[in-house]
């Protein structure tokens, strides 16, 4: 079944939201936090976090059929992201995972698939107070 731009696009903005929320809720310099972060010094919290977010952008990129190295790409991120999250080292392990923005790095392969087959997609006004065109990076 082929996708459609509409579909595409809506994967890419709801990839967008994962990203922002897990990985850049809040600008400190050139460092970004989010929900992910947050919950990585939180026992059990931020590795069911991370596991979820995950899986649902793994199935954004299911919905979008991006392609095969792109999924690949998006697990390694993931894995990583998840990995760190669940190390058993106490404050090593939360400090990583706190840098570590895998959600991001794999949102970010997810919508760079999708912009190379349909286009450029369009971050809703709500969310910048007027519609704009955005790429992935």
């Amino acid at each position: 079944m082929a996708i459609t731009s509409e579909h595409a696009h809506r994967a890419w903005r709801n990839a967008e939201r994962i990203k922002r929320l897990s990985d850049h809720l809040i600008g400190i310099g050139p460092f970004s936090l989010g929900l992910d972060g947050v919950l990585a010094w939180v026992p059990v919290a931020g590795t069911v976090y991370s596991i979820a977010a995950g899986l649902l952008l793994m199935v954004e990129g299911l919905f979008a059929q991006a392609s095969v190295s792109t999924l690949a790409r998006m697990m390694i991120y993931l894995l990583a992201n998840t990995a760190s999250s669940a190390t058993p080292i106490p404050i090593i392990g939360p400090a990583i995972d706190t840098f570590f923005q895998g959600h991001l790095m794999a949102a970010k392969a997810l919508q760079k698939d999708i912009e190379a087959r349909f286009g450029a997609s369009e971050l809703p006004e709500s969310w910048s107070g007027k519609k704009r065109k955005v790429a992935a990076g």
